[in-house]
């Protein structure tokens, strides 16, 4: 299955309400299962992101479904990156001439 990584960082809402973050995380990763995304890991960091999250779709419209849809919420605003395994890496480079 595809991997996706999101990076986000929290709205004004998602910092005013920073206490409820990991309660927030453990409810989205249980709705994530309506889209048939599967949230492996949910990370809080330091720097220009506030959180990575890993995940698996079946295709990029459930992921970027998936991603509007927590977007919607007005805590996070992100990114979401697709991301190859080093068996996707090496398919793609063997169809160069």
């Amino acid at each position: 299955m595809p991997t996706y990584v999101m990076l986000g960082n929290f709205t004004d809402q998602g910092i005013r309400n920073i206490k409820d973050t990991t309660k927030r995380a453990d409810a989205v990763k249980e709705a994530a299962k309506k889209f048939g995304v599967n949230m492996k890991e949910t990370v809080w960091t330091m720097g220009q992101y506030d959180m990575v999250v890993t995940l698996e779709a079946p295709d990029d419209a459930s992921a970027s479904s998936f991603a509007l849809w927590i977007g919607s919420a007005g805590n996070i605003r992100g990114q979401t990156l697709r991301a190859h395994s080093r068996d996707e890496m090496n398919a793609i480079l063997s169809k160069f001439s």
